[in-house]
């Protein structure tokens, strides 16, 4: 994974706690602990979730577009549903579309009962390196 898209354990997910637990070009799973990314409420922070969301789906895109192609996020939406203040949260990104220039997938987030958290929908672009 690292040699088609850089150091995916580096930068911010790395300040986020996230770790991959699988990936490939059709789904990628991630898990982020809620502990440090949280806003003044004690609650996971949304933005952790977009976060979140849009690491997991831009490795998905890159590993889909291969090595010698860069991928760029250029739409991310997410919904929140539910409020979570421990554990860790599981990303799933699912790819809904690959072409020659876009992928688009669906990231859902769940808590570690399986409660679904955040939905989100990432598109990006694949260009040549």
């Amino acid at each position: 994974m690292e040699q088609l898209y850089g150091d995916v354990n580096g930068g911010l997910a790395a300040r986020l706690g996230i770790e991959f637990l699988e990936a490939d070009g059709d789904r990628a799973v991630a898990r982020m602990p809620v502990e440090g990314n949280t806003q003044p409420y004690g609650l996971l922070h949304g933005g952790a979730s977009c976060a979140l969301a849009e690491t997991v789906g831009s490795t998905a895109a890159a590993l889909f577009a291969g090595p010698d192609k860069i991928v760029v996020g250029i739409e991310i939406n997410a919904s929140h549903h539910r409020a979570v203040t421990s554990g860790h949260v599981t990303a799933v990104a699912t790819r809904v579309h690959g072409g020659r220039t876009l992928a688009a997938y669906e990231i859902e987030i769940t808590d570690d009962q399986g409660r679904r958290v955040c939905t989100s929908r990432l598109t990006c672009l694949i260009r040549d390196k």
